[in-house]
């Protein structure tokens, strides 16, 4: 926890207990997950419909979505496919135009197959002067499709083959089947389209607005927006103007993916069955037909087609078979809008004509899955709307994982901030407690409710931590005073889970609420139009309800720090006490130290193993009695910790030396559990007790805990302690021991006496110097009978008498470990012997200081 501001420690002298949350230590360690003390909100997963897409929203965003990537980067690589071939191989496609007639499709199958010696099964010609025709050859044994080349359209000669040709049919290979074998491929891109689809439709109900009609909500973008507000109003407003492309993507996607769905759709169109194109076998290879004169067929063909751009021209394969032409005209619609013609070879009679405007419905609409598909549709700028889009899929990827990861890491800040909370001692309180409530969409409402929340308890204020999204407006009149941390999500919309209150809130009349006073901390951006909207809408209707506000709304803009500094002063007021400053992190840094040395104090132990933990670092760093060590831990193998243990939740030590001492000293307990995350230990305590190697640079900062301040005035002073938490105690006790004072009461508590006198020749030489006027070592696990067994609390108040003759001579109590167990068991006996009157006449004297974990 940071240390009180300059004006906190000006409005009160009390010493304030001081708690450090962690999560990887078992009780009675330093590291110890905390336990609920102050009715933290219980958890209920009673999701809507809307948390439930948003939960399959981004799970299949961060899966599939990952993978979509490769298959838009493919995608708009294919989408100026020909244009770069172009660009790569000059003179190949299109030569110089010449003044002579181009070669007819006869006279470039017979110099082909006489270059070549094989059957030219097809021609692709072309109505443009100087482009090259495209000839292919019939499959050879064991091939599915024939080999093609482009020829010279004014002597046939073979055109070079084409640069990069290879990396395109690698490139249609990834963006089709994955490079995975065809037919799987095809299975597993179809589902990945369906998963694109399911994340369009998905991600357009998560963000319908309010006001649905107004144009600007859907498709604006804000430039100015920072942090999480610009990473979430970039990725939705770019998936709305991507929406109508992916959806179309998609389905034509679906359409090439699964036979029963493309048979299905082209028995609807009345186009024939599609049959398996196998690759030929070896000796099952037809007969070439005689030499067909194509002449005939090639000028009924211009008679009767006339505007035509593109012409393929389907050889017979056998005596008697007329000429195919498949052919684009000058007006048609889109590239697959082609017209058919058969024509007799022998007469040039055209045998069948049938126009693209003349086929049926149905053929035609098929015909507009491809052009859909690559935006040529719609001419160029659709094939750009498309490439864009495609390059979008890596935008939506990124974005959506930063937004992931920032949830995740609010999630595990709030996890810290509920840990400090829990472990509040709080003051007994026979009045109603304080309501701190939060709505809250992204978690920075929630970690700022339980910091508040903390702070007023350490300040003896009793409190209920309460999320709105499972609270009913009809409670709130069991509160006298709530303080409210409210977010806004949209255009001044209440956050998903809050909606529910919201409503209900609005719906209730008359005056329910006059009595109860409350506080509101108002979350927004000042870049939305309704700035804190529902923070200001929540307000006026409790206000409306007779509640009563107990200071002004407080509007934050994003993380400003003077108003939270504003709202740390409302909440001093409310709680007559110096309060920590809210949503301030620390600026100090990280220093780099090293490991000097480690020992183990209690071989053999039932507990887990603890370590005396030496480090060396810079020269002249300096702190007093009773303060902290922060430390950035490592894993296993010495990499960082995940971002939020590297940076929000460092491990924090009661440091056990004095900067005299020439070393920085920690007991740190090692920490085990199920399973193979980090070999079974714990993060901080087992770098620190295990894996870091000697001289490993430690990361660490040196925390100020005037809590837990010594007493370096001739005061009597008992110290209480089990477990780790000897380590604040002794260096307050060679404090008094450097300066001469020696009433000193020291009480500490371990398991087994023979393996647990944790720094017992220390100790016992103070007792054998006079240093310490009394020395109680209270071992709980001694002894055959379980029902006998004495803790630390046990031993004080069998020591009742000698307690209130120390008291009496003004002495200072200090307490250090775990909460549950001694901590709360001292605070009992305090309260018996001195009644609450009496124990809060102590704590008000800064005579009670507590360091518990």
């Amino acid at each position: 926890m940071a240390a009180p501001s300059k004006a906190a420690m000006t409005t009160s002298s009390l010493p304030q207990p001081q708690l450090r949350a962690s999560a990887d230590e078992a009780p009675e360690t330093r590291q110890q997950q905390r336990q609920p003390a102050a009715n933290p909100p219980q958890r209920r997963w009673h999701w809507s419909w809307k948390q439930v897409w948003f939960q399959l929203h981004w799970l299949i965003g961060i899966t599939a979505g990952t993978v979509l990537v490769i298959i838009g980067l493919s995608g708009a690589t294919l989408a100026f496919k020909d244009e770069l071939l172009d660009v790569m191989n000059p003179g190949v496609r299109h030569v110089a135009v010449e003044t002579r007639a181009p070669l007819t499709p006869g006279q470039l199958s017979n110099i082909a197959a006489a270059e070549h010696g094989q059957r030219v099964a097809s021609i692709t010609m072309y109505a443009e002067a100087g482009a090259a025709p495209r000839l292919f050859f019939a499959p050879k044994n064991g091939q599915r499709r024939g080999e093609s080349i482009y020829v010279h359209p004014y002597t046939g000669a073979a055109q070079p083959a084409l640069a990069g040709a290879g990396f395109f049919e690698w490139t249609e290979s990834l963006h089709r089947w994955l490079l995975l074998p065809r037919e799987p491929g095809r299975q597993v891109a179809g589902a990945l389209a369906l998963c694109l689809l399911g994340l369009a439709l998905s991600g357009l109900y998560l963000r319908w607005p309010r006001r649905p009609l107004d144009w600007r909500t859907w498709l604006t973008f804000d430039p100015a927006l920072k942090g999480r507000s610009f990473l979430w109003n970039l990725h939705a407003v770019a998936g709305t103007w991507c929406l109508v492309v992916y959806v179309a993507l998609t389905l034509t996607g679906i359409y090439w993916s699964y036979d029963v769905v493309r048979d299905n759709i082209d028995a609807w169109a009345g186009k024939p069955p599609r049959t398996a194109q196998a690759p030929t076998k070896k000796g099952s290879a037809k007969k070439d037909a005689p030499p067909v004169d194509l002449g005939p067929a090639w000028s009924s063909f211009q008679q009767h087609a006339a505007g035509w751009t593109l012409a393929s021209v389907r050889l017979p394969t056998r005596a008697g078979e007329a000429v195919q032409f498949t052919w684009l005209a000058s007006d048609a619609p889109h590239e697959r809008a082609r017209s058919r013609m058969s024509i007799a070879a022998a007469d040039g009679a055209v045998t069948e004509n049938e126009p693209y405007s003349q086929q049926a419905l149905g053929a035609r609409l098929v015909n507009i899955i491809y052009p859909l598909h690559m935006g040529t549709y719609f001419g160029l700028p659709g094939r750009i709307i498309v490439t864009l889009a495609s390059l979008g899929l890596p935008l939506f990827a990124i974005t959506g994982w930063m937004l992931y990861l920032g949830r995740r890491k609010a999630k595990r800040a709030v996890q810290a901030q509920r840990a400090l909370l829990a472990g509040m001692p709080g003051k007994t309180d026979t009045g109603l407690p304080t309501l701190v409530a939060y709505a809250s969409q992204s978690g920075q409402a929630e970690r700022l409710a339980l910091e508040s929340a903390r702070a007023l308890q350490q300040a003896g204020v009793a409190v209920d931590v309460q999320s709105l999204d499972q609270f009913d407006p009809a409670q709130l009149r069991q509160y006298e005073r709530a303080l409210i941390v409210a977010s806004t999500f949209g255009e001044g919309e209440a956050p998903d889970g809050t909606r529910r209150f919201a409503r209900l809130l609005q719906q209730t009349s008359g005056t329910p609420l006059a009595g109860l006073d409350f506080g509101m901390l108002a979350l927004g951006d000042r870049h939305y139009s309704a700035f804190c909207g529902f923070g200001h809408a929540l307000a006026q209707q409790l206000q409306t309800l007779g509640a009563t506000p107990l200071f002004p709304l407080i509007e934050v803009d994003k993380h400003d720090p003077a108003a939270l500094a504003g709202w740390s002063t409302a909440l001093a007021r409310c709680s007559g006490s110096a309060i920590d400053a809210i949503g301030v992190q620390e600026a100090a840094s990280y220093g780099e130290w090293r490991l000097a040395r480690r020992v183990l104090l209690n071989p053999g132990s039932q507990g887990g193993e603890l370590h005396e933990i030496t480090l060396t670092g810079p020269a002249g760093a300096s702190w007093e009695a009773g303060a902290l060590a922060e430390i950035i831990p490592c894993n296993a193998d010495g990499s960082d910790g995940d971002a939020s243990n590297a940076h929000h939740a460092p491990r924090s030590y009661s440091i056990a030396s004095l900067p005299s001492d020439g070393e920085l000293q920690l007991l740190v307990r090692q920490e085990r559990h199920a399973g193979e995350e980090n070999q079974g230990h714990g993060l901080g305590s087992g770098w620190l007790t295990r894996f870091a190697p000697l001289d490993a640079a430690i990361r660490l900062r040196l925390q100020a805990n005037p809590a837990f301040a010594p007493a370096l005035v001739d005061v009597p002073c008992i110290y209480i302690g089990n477990g780790s938490g000897l380590a604040g105690l002794r260096s307050h006790l060679r404090a008094r021991q450097r300066a001469g004072l020696a009433r000193n009461w020291l009480l500490f508590g371990e398991r087994q006496q023979a393996f647990d006198s944790v720094c017992g020749a220390e100790l016992q030489g103070w007792l054998d110097a006079g240093h310490l006027v009394r020395l109680d070592r209270v071992f709980s696990r001694d002894g055959a009978d379980a029902r006998k067994r004495e803790y630390v609390q046990d031993r004080l108040r069998a020591s009742a008498g000698e307690l209130r003759d120390w008291l009496a001579q003004g002495a200072i109590v200090y307490v250090c470990g775990s909460l549950q167990g001694m901590a709360a068991g001292i605070d009992a006996v305090l309260q018996e012997m001195l009644g609450q009157e009496g124990l809060d006449a102590l704590l008000a004297a800064g005579r009670y200081r507590r360091d518990v974990y």
